[in-house]
């Protein structure tokens, strides 16, 4: 069923960015909980022509998450999933913080290697939770830093649910040109989360 919605969803993402030819659309993979499915499909539709979306999110269903080799599975998601992206968008819902999934899949974007750079982290919310009292995954909380005037500061941003797609546009830019700009700003020294949070 998992992997039925993320195919779902690829494919929803696909025709929304073949709807625009534009070489400088950043690459971007979406990271979600699988609850807001309607939400993030729904984001896909009207946002997903300003960008390219790489495969969207990890399941149960994948075969390398039960492996104790934490590197062999964080470099899997970097390769499977992540791919060639440069920008990682968290979706915020209710219960997005308390997935173990979306965590590994902040922790992996944050991760350079000899194959890839870190990618540019933005968190935008979900209009479910926009009214509401929501939370940060604790990674992405690490790396959304406001100074004492309330200006952002740290390496990631954290948007409320675009109504333009120019803005959706520029926060992308932003957080492709934080790979290079604030890259000494990223937080990833966090463990690993091991299972999900009761979120009800």
């Amino acid at each position: 069923m998992a992997h039925h919605q993320q195919r779902r969803l690829q494919a929803i993402a696909e025709r929304a960015a073949a709807r625009k030819v534009d070489a400088s659309r950043h690459k971007c993979f979406v990271s979600y909980h699988a609850e807001d499915a309607n939400e993030i499909e729904t984001f896909l539709e009207d946002f997903g022509s300003e960008f390219i979306a790489r495969t969207v999110g990890v399941t149960e269903e994948d075969d390398f998450i039960d492996s104790d080799d934490t590197d062999y599975v964080m470099d899997t998601i970097r390769t499977k999933y992540l791919g060639d992206s440069t920008v990682t968008i968290v979706l915020i819902g209710k219960c997005t913080w308390a997935r173990r999934f979306v965590d590994w899949e902040v922790y992996s974007s944050l991760r350079s290697s000899k194959h890839s750079t870190a990618n540019g982290l933005l968190a935008v919310t979900l209009p479910s939770v926009a009214n509401t009292s929501r939370q940060l995954p604790a990674r992405v909380d690490d790396n959304v830093e406001q100074d004492s005037n309330d200006n952002a500061v740290g390496y990631a941003r954290w948007m409320k649910y675009p109504t333009r797609t120019a803005s959706l546009r520029s926060w992308i830019e932003d957080a492709f040109n934080a790979r290079t700009s604030r890259s000494d700003k990223i937080d990833n020294t966090r463990g690993r989360r091991q299972h999900n949070s009761a979120c009800t």
